[in-house]
Formats: C-alpha cells, structure tokens, sequence
C-alpha cells in the first residue's frame, strides 16, 4: 500500500512541481492532495496537470474546525510536506500529524527565520545583511515559524554581483534539487 503525501502550499508552487513530478511513477510512494489557503494560487493548476485532488480552505476551517483533519483523515495521508505555505500551523494538525510535518526554507535557519520572513523577503535581507552564503534548511514544522528540529541543510555561493533574482535562483536550485530526496527518504521510514 502506497504511503500517502498531502502537500500544503500558498503560491506558485514550483517546489510542489518538483515533488509531483518526482513521485508521479513511484510505486511505494504518492502525492494524493495539495492543499492551498489561496483560492487563485497557480499550484491549483500544477496539482490539475497531475490529475492530484486540491482543497481550497479559508482561516476558520484551517484554525477554528478540525475540518482539515478529518479530510486529511479520510484519505489516509501519512505526511503532510509544506511547500510555499505561509500559514502557521496550528496545533491540532501538529499533534494529529507529530513528525510528519515537515517544512523548507529559504535560508540557513536559524539566520532570517520567523513570521513575515518568506520568499523575496527572505532573499532581500540575506543581501541587506552582505552574506556571503545562501542556503536551504528543510526542518520539522512545530507551533512556531521555523523552529523545528533541522532534517538538511544545504548553502550556496553568493557573489557580491547577485541580485534579488541570481540569489533566488541559486536558492530554488537547490530547493528542487534536495526537497524531493529528502521527503522520500523521510517517508520511506514512516510506519504506514
């Protein structure tokens, strides 16, 4: 019996691509539902092209039912991976799902972590703060933004010539490069 991902994600989702595509012929593994906060998030049309179930949800449903629980539930999900999801998750999802959770950032954590520090402004103050390095870190997702216990983390070179988009870049090279690796070794180890 295939082990079962659920993929949260708020925008473009070009790190839940990655993953679709990774585990699209898997036998042992699959991408059953995206999930999104954002009812015009183009990660709709990714999950479509791959014929994966999407659920659109809304603030209440996501903090104030266990509506998302149940759904995740029903379809026998045995890990949920974040992928461009802005929402902090609440606790009942946490202990409905503990260790199965898990997270990527854009930067070497614990450096430019935390509420609001996301996409472009992530890259932006890496620059601002002149470092010579970027970098990934995949961690577990606990009640608070970017705390949780670090899985992988993987740097990159920044040249004092890159802008916002060469160091995004450099960024999401890598996200695409590990994220999916790292999300099927995890869940290789999970009792089904």
């Amino acid at each position: 019996m295939k082990k079962r991902i659920a993929i949260f994600a708020s925008g473009s989702g070009s790190n839940a691509q990655k993953l679709m595509e990774h585990f699209k012929r898997s036998t042992d593994i699959e991408i059953s539902l995206v999930l999104t906060n954002n009812a015009d998030a183009y990660v709709l049309q990714r999950a479509d092209n791959f014929e994966i179930p999407s659920h659109i949800f809304d603030k209440h449903e996501f903090y104030k039912t266990d509506e998302i629980i149940d759904l995740l539930k029903n379809l026998d999900i045995d890990f949920i991976v974040l992928a461009g999801f802005l929402w902090l998750i609440p606790k009942n999802l946490i202990e409905a799902y503990p260790g199965r959770i898990i997270n990527i950032h854009p930067a070497i954590l614990p450096k430019f972590g935390g509420k609001g520090m996301y996409g472009d402004n992530v890259h932006n103050a890496v620059i601002a703060a002149g470092e010579t390095e970027g970098g990934i870190t995949i961690h577990y997702v606990d009640e608070n933004y970017d705390e949780g216990e670090y899985i992988y983390q993987a740097r990159y070179k920044i040249d004092k010539n890159d802008n916002l988009e060469m160091v995004k870049f450099k960024g999401q090279q890598l996200e695409h490069l590990h994220y999916p690796r790292i999300v099927e070794s995890i869940v290789k180890k999970i009792k089904k």
